[in-house]
């Protein structure tokens, strides 16, 4: 911004010689007679020189011109990435259910991400980005209020296919056993409110991540609360209702014994569950990288490939991390907890992704694939909460503990780096703050739902299938 104004400055010094040298040439013209024979080539000299050094100025507002472009493609390269996790999750999600539910599986999935964008469009952008202190004012289906160097439009897209993120992990911690027009209840409600409200918090400049001075956070903490690309954001959010949803809505038939046992109901297709991690994988270098929303310029591209290292390094960290737990604690290497170690350690890297450095971020995905494997158990075993696909823990817990461990391993303001325990707790505070919100909220729709009009279908519908009885047809003929 400063360049900017010394810029427009210089053009008005320019702009201002080469009107005196004018009003000198139209009084020569005048009084050509009276003025010696050099005087003309000398002003004609001096008006070339003044010519020429609008130029550099002409460059310049080219190459930013270039710059802005560039890094509007990379946020719409990203947002591509981002939305490509959708399909992700929905193979996720149908490889580790049943055959008899993928049709519900996908279209659930659909149907987040098509009504998600209206919704979030026409109210939830407004909400998240708008001007307010709890939540954002309404600006209905416009986004002319948001001020940004970078096109609002594109920006909107970007934060669309977050919010449809948030929204798609409850749709695996609830299947096989939900109705389908709650369902789309409580994505209406998630894009709209839910979502949107603890967003405004943060990334809308509202009071956790607020760092002027005398603001809440640092008159409490000294600094604010950092999710670099949602671990808290859209992650954690997502994982506490979910984990809300599973524990109204009761376990699957068949899950516990008599006696309170946990009996495995094991996915049907692995092959589909591995692919849709290896996509949820490759989306997150547009999730994490493209948050930066930048990428021309130095600054910008040595944090992306930073970004970009971290994100890869937690994740290879969390699939091995729980690979070899899972081998110890069950003695075999299970596949399928490898898989959300994977996922557990893109969770836990993506607040801190861009403060830790690589180490760190391989010492986030070790913790994260270890504490999901527990968390798993203890929310399985323990709560007796059936989580088909494991997404409370994933999401849930191991965002939480990735946004706690960036205060503790950021290399400028973590608690290990010897900077104090002000950032460690900010983070603590953040994830605590919006934990509570989205379980809290997500339980009392859940509540209301389940009072009013149920939640779940009927017996026979779970035992045959929801494919058949809530769509009218089958994933497989």
């Amino acid at each position: 911004m400063k360049s900017y104004f010394k810029t427009t400055h210089s053009r008005l010094v320019l702009f201002s010689l080469i009107a005196i040298v004018g009003i000198f040439s139209v009084s020569r013209i005048q009084a050509q007679d009276s003025l010696p024979e050099p005087v003309m080539p000398v002003l004609e000299e001096s008006v070339t020189i003044i010519e020429s050094s609008l130029e550099p100025a002409s460059d310049f507002n080219n190459i930013m011109d270039l710059a802005l472009s560039l890094d509007t493609v990379w946020m719409l390269l990203a947002a591509m990435l981002v939305f490509f996790m959708q399909p992700g999750f929905a193979m996720v999600e149908a490889g580790f259910t049943r055959t008899k539910n993928t049709a519900n599986i996908l279209m659930k999935n659909v149907v987040d991400f098509t009504l998600g964008s209206l919704l979030f469009f026409g109210f939830g952008f407004g909400f998240m980005f708008g001007e307010g202190s709890f939540i954002g004012a309404p600006s209905l289906f416009s986004v002319s209020f948001f001020e940004s160097e970078l096109p609002v439009e594109g920006f909107l897209v970007f934060q669309t296919v977050f919010c449809a993120t948030a929204a798609t992990i409850v749709s695996g911690a609830m299947a096989e056993r939900t109705k389908f027009p709650i369902y789309i209840i409580y994505t209406i409600l998630i894009s709209l409110f839910i979502y949107p409200v603890s967003g405004h918090w943060t990334w809308g400049g509202g009071f956790l991540m607020n760092e002027e001075e005398g603001s809440f956070m640092m008159n409490t903490f000294g600094i604010g609360f950092h999710d670099f690309a949602g671990s808290t954001i859209v992650h954690s959010v997502g994982g506490w209702i979910a984990l809300a949803g599973a524990m109204i809505l009761g376990p699957r038939i068949g899950k516990y014994d008599k006696n309170g046992r946990s009996k495995a109901i094991p996915g049907h297709n692995l092959t589909l569950a591995a692919l849709g991690v290896f996509i949820l994988w490759f989306g997150w270098f547009g999730f994490n990288p493209g948050s930066q929303l930048a990428a021309s310029g130095e600054e910008n591209r040595v944090a992306i490939s930073h970004v970009f290292l971290t994100t890869n390094l937690a994740a290879c960290a969390g699939g091995l991390a729980a690979l070899f737990t899972a081998w110890m604690k069950y003695k075999k290497p299970l596949l399928s907890l490898t898989l959300n170690g994977v996922l557990a350690g893109l969770v836990g890297i993506t607040a801190g992704c861009d403060l830790v450095s690589p180490i760190g971020a391989i010492f986030i995905g070790l913790i994260c694939g270890v504490l999901m494997i527990f968390a798993v158990e203890f929310i399985d075993r323990v709560l007796k909460i059936d989580d088909p696909v494991g997404a409370s823990s994933v999401h849930g817990v191991c965002g939480f503990m990735g946004t706690i461990l960036t205060g503790l391993l950021a290399t400028e303001d973590g608690l290990f780096y010897g900077a104090g325990s002000g950032f460690f707790l900010a983070q603590l505070f953040g994830a605590v703050v919006v934990g509570i919100w989205a379980f809290g909220m997500g339980f009392i729709i859940f509540k209301i739902l389940d009072k009013t009009v149920g939640l779940r279908v009927e017996r026979r519908v779970e035992e045959e299938g929801l494919d058949i009885y809530e769509h009218g047809e089958a994933a497989y003929n």
